[in-house]
């Protein structure tokens, strides 16, 4: 891990916390020139970090920004940061998801882009996923789940989905089946499963679910035709929680599939239906 990243790492641990150059240092143990340039080097990416004298260095509350650390560090369990790969555009999650499972990629892999520029729904529909939302993907192995059945598969999603947001802010999506999430009456969540089976026996050699969120979209900025169906958790610039909060929550979820119960499923399924 590059002392950006580390110096990351460490202020997304303690956000709204400052922190002084010399623990920054003794923490990481990295000169304190190291971190000047890491701090610029985050400032020209985007990232809000405040300088206080006799204080030292702060993430600010603003910050927003899809990050590996920013999601490791929202997380209650050790995971490999090489686990997570994060664009800022792609045409589909699902596709790179997809090509990265075929190319032997491990199970608990994390796709994630910015925006997608094909992002695919069921079927031929397919996904407006502009910035401000979260675009993820995550790819299985058939070897670590208690059941391949697709809808119940998707089915854990959706509720998994629907629990993260719901402990951290509140809302209470309501499911439309089998992979729509809606909040007053809009939706602002498509989750996808698709998988790899090889010809000769038949046998699933991988799974990819996606799932895209309107975080806090600017719904006027969307097609006319998606206006009045779509919605979004938040008003832009008002969300109380971060993208990588979220996402850590409902990475989390998809990576514990040792507790998954096929009638527990289906009937927290049913009691999210719209």
């Amino acid at each position: 891990m590059s002392s950006k990243d580390k110096v990351l790492e460490l202020l997304e641990k303690n956000k709204n916390t400052y922190i002084s150059g010399e623990a920054i240092a003794s923490s990481l143990g990295i000169s304190r020139n190291a971190i000047w340039k890491a701090i610029n080097e985050l400032r020209k990416q985007g990232y809000v970090i405040e300088a206080v004298n006799k204080k030292g260095y702060r993430l600010g509350e603003s910050n927003d920004i899809i990050s590996a650390q920013g999601i490791l560090s929202n997380m209650d369990r050790n995971i490999d940061s090489a686990l997570i790969h994060i664009f800022d555009t792609l045409d589909s999650t699902n596709k790179t998801a997809k090509e990265m499972a075929m190319d032997g990629i491990c199970h608990g892999s994390l796709v994630i882009a910015r925006s997608q520029t094909i992002g695919k729904g069921r079927g031929t529909h397919s996904f407006y996923s502009p910035e401000g939302g979260i675009y993820m993907s995550v790819i299985l192995s058939p070897e670590m789940l208690p059941t391949l059945e697709p809808d119940v598969i998707t089915a854990y999603t959706g509720i998994t989905v629907s629990d993260s947001i719901e402990s951290l802010t509140g809302l209470s999506p309501k499911i439309k089946p089998i992979n729509d999430l809606f909040i007053d009456g809009r939706k602002v969540c498509g989750i996808l499963t698709e998988s790899g089976i090889e010809f000769d026996s038949g046998m699933v050699q991988w799974i990819v679910v996606g799932i895209g969120i309107n975080f806090d979209s600017d719904i006027s900025q969307f097609p006319e035709d998606l206006q009045s169906i779509v919605g979004s958790l938040f008003k832009n610039g008002q969300a109380p929680i971060s993208k990588n909060q979220l996402i850590a929550e409902i990475y989390s979820h998809l990576l514990d599939w040792s507790q998954v119960n096929k009638e527990q499923i289906l009937k927290k399924f049913n009691e999210r239906l719209i």
